[in-house]
């Protein structure tokens, strides 16, 4: 008898370290697929802005409440996905991927298929909601292929996807709904997102200890203040990166007084910094405790100033867009890595967290910006309002979270 248990004892543990070496073998592969999951996520979200006004003519609605649909998946991201990490505590990372891939597939493939702008604002939120559990659990299968240390990097890999759909995805989701209908362009996104989850069910490791923690665990995190004043403080301070990004193509006709057809130009310029300055920041994130942000936050004020006093001329405007992208993307690992490290027990919940931040801070930057722009302060006022913004946050930064020692991030073996 104990022969036996012996045995499958052994069997056990073999089985472990063969999947472990499996692995080994495959880490790229692992990555790849998170990052592609991301991308087919991206591509989503913001192709919808270029397809507004397809969807507001056809659904026969002013693009005003066509917008709703756009808002709509923000509040699924913001309101829906810590509530699936909530109910979804327990499972397993590999099984909640899968999971919310196929809510993925169901939000955008309704999206297409959309009669009215009611349902299409409904079938939006559902597809939002996929959002922030994804970058959450996502984090934690990257964590556990780098291993210990290695936070910030593993979150970064699976921004990566996102940053990569900015300066790809959307232009390329955007052509697709403008010369094939904007219903073809949801069942392009569902196509990569069907690839996503092929190679995720291929690649994403087997194993128990990606198992998740009980919900009590979870809710726990969110009894906790420094977890909601790490929220406001990435809130409050990426809004600025919205309060440009909105604003680029008046900024472009306007303020620089150059043709339209530079805007796709100047946007890919800005995306290609937020996939320069995620690298970095995962970096960052991973060495220092607090220089991802305070660097990426400052840094991002220096720049605002700079196209707020001379963005009307094309050669300072270009190069700040990509340093806008560049320095507020080196943030928000550190954001990441902080915010597990103040609940390391609810780790799917704090990237949940994360995105809701990221997602209200954008309906910040664009409502701070129509503010300033509707006191008549001109084109380029947008950027002073993301300047008070950012410095908001990083004050409130300074004087409360950046003080508080991070607990250990515990990451499987």
């Amino acid at each position: 008898m104990h022969q036996r248990a012996y045995e499958g004892q052994c069997a056990a543990e073999e089985k472990r370290h063969t999947s472990a070496r499996s692995l080994v073998r495959r880490p790229l592969l692992t990555l790849f697929a998170l990052g592609l999951g991301t991308f087919a996520i991206g591509t989503g979200e913001f192709g919808s802005n270029g397809i507004i006004q397809l969807f507001a003519s056809d659904l026969d609605v002013s693009i005003p409440v066509a917008t709703y649909a756009v808002t709509g998946y923000a509040f699924g991201v913001a309101m829906g996905s810590p509530v699936i990490a909530l109910l979804a505590a327990r499972a397993n990372r590999r099984t909640l991927l899968l999971g919310l891939v196929v809510l993925f597939l169901v939000g955008n493939g309704l999206s297409a298929l959309a009669p009215n702008i009611t349902l299409l604002v409904l079938f939006r939120f559902v597809a939002g909601s996929v959002q922030g559990a994804f970058f959450g659990a996502g984090a934690v299968v990257a964590a556990y292929v780098y291993g210990p240390g290695k936070g910030g990097r593993a979150f970064a890999t699976v921004m990566g996807g996102l940053t990569i759909a900015t300066v790809a995805g959307s232009p390329l989701a955007t052509f697709v709904g403008q010369n094939a209908g904007w219903r073809v362009m949801y069942w392009a996104v569902v196509a990569v997102g069907l690839l996503a989850g092929a190679a995720l069910v291929t690649w994403l490791p087997h194993s128990d200890e990606l198992r998740g923690t009980s919900v009590t665990n979870e809710l726990g995190a969110l009894r906790r203040l420094n977890v909601w004043l790490m929220v406001t403080v990435a809130a409050l301070g990426i809004s600025s990166i919205f309060a440009v990004y909105t604003f680029i193509g008046p900024f472009i006709t306007d303020a620089a007084r150059r043709d339209a057809s530079l805007i796709p130009i100047a946007l890919a310029i800005f995306g290609l910094g937020m996939a320069a300055g995620n690298l970095l920041g995962g970096r960052l994130a991973d060495r220092y405790e607090n220089r991802g942000l305070v660097w990426g936050y400052g840094g991002v004020l220096a720049l605002l100033v700079l196209i707020g006093v001379a963005g009307s001329n094309l050669v300072v405007l270009l190069p700040c867009l990509f340093g806008v992208g560049a320095t507020m993307m080196a943030a928000i690992p550190t954001i990441q890595v902080r915010l597990t490290g103040l609940a390391p027990d609810a780790p799917t919940l704090m990237g949940a967290l994360n995105l809701a931040a990221l997602n209200l801070a954008n309906s910040l930057g664009a409502i701070g910006g129509a503010i300033a722009l509707d006191a008549g302060w001109g084109t380029l006022s947008t950027v002073w309002a993301g300047f008070v913004l950012t410095t908001a946050g990083l004050l409130l930064y300074v004087a409360t979270v950046a003080r508080v020692k991070p607990s250990p991030v515990p990451v499987p073996a």
